[in-house]
């Protein structure tokens, strides 16, 4: 077992793997795609259910396709009658059938699982219903370890406005207060450096790293927190797990490759924090 209660294995031969439900995007910086370049890239063996498609590029997003939900959960049971992953992570998963049928397997889950609640994509456009985000609150985060929103998710979730420390703390004690062990709410779009709070154990956890200055910041949210389950999937406890993601995601948006015409990828290559 690890330091967090779940699962592990000691064979040395045996590799890490990671699983990400999420949707597609087509252009690579997101999604299902940035998820396995990112566990490719820290040493773990990835695998996928999708949830949704799109059809976007660095400019804009023009349709979202949400998939069947016994097709979602078929994928799902397939994986894990075979392969049991060390930690898995969520991103965009559109309808609330999806999100309910996920909680009752999350139930059972012997792995951390991660959710990255994507409710709206870089672009503006909507990748989670309403009463999604419902059954998110009321039945799937009781099952999850550990919930990644940014500002705005965040301010969504626990319905509170959030503008300083005080209202920052308040906010990940209301989301800890559904259910998850863990909460790190992404302070990117607060002015100074780009500050990020962990609330677990009842202990605040601050991680910051310099602003960095660029539009090509496609895909930082599925990035990170696919780079926090690869370090959980690896075998470290939270706490070091986010902070070496933490500047892995940094190095990543410094080097970003500039790709496309208008809010490109982050670099997945980054190397920084990743060994």
């Amino acid at each position: 077992m690890t330091s967090e209660g779940f699962l592990t294995y000691n064979s040395p031969l045996m590799k890490r793997v990671a699983l990400t439900i999420a949707g597609s995007d087509p252009s690579g910086g997101a999604g299902v795609q940035a998820d396995l370049k990112t566990f490719h890239q820290m040493g773990v063996y990835g695998m996928s259910v999708l949830t949704l498609l799109t059809v976007q590029n660095t400019q804009r997003l023009d349709q979202v396709t949400i998939l069947d939900v016994d097709l979602v959960i078929k994928q799902l049971d397939s994986i894990l009658e075979d392969i049991t992953p060390h930690a898995a992570k969520t991103g965009a998963l559109g309808s609330a059938g999806i999100i309910e049928a996920l909680a009752e397997r999350a139930a059972h889950f012997n792995f951390p699982l991660i959710v990255d609640p994507v409710i709206t994509s870089k672009h503006g456009g909507t990748l989670m219903e309403e009463k999604a985000l419902q059954i998110l609150r009321e039945k799937f985060l009781r099952h999850v370890f550990l919930i990644t929103p940014n500002l705005e998710e965040a301010e969504k979730i626990s319905g509170i406005a959030i503008g300083d420390d005080m209202s920052f703390r308040r906010a990940a004690k209301t989301i800890a207060g559904f259910g998850p062990k863990a909460v790190l709410i992404k302070g990117g779009h607060l002015p100074g450096d780009a500050a990020d709070l962990l609330f677990y154990q009842g202990e605040f956890h601050t991680f910051s790293e310099s602003r960095v200055l660029t539009e090509h910041t496609h895909g930082t949210g599925c990035t990170y927190s696919a780079a926090i389950t690869a370090n959980l999937a690896r075998g470290m406890d939270l706490v070091t797990a986010v902070g070496e993601a933490k500047k892995y995601i940094t190095h990543a948006i410094q080097t970003s490759p500039g790709l496309g015409r208008g809010m490109g990828p982050v670099n997945h290559q980054a190397t920084k924090g990743a060994q």
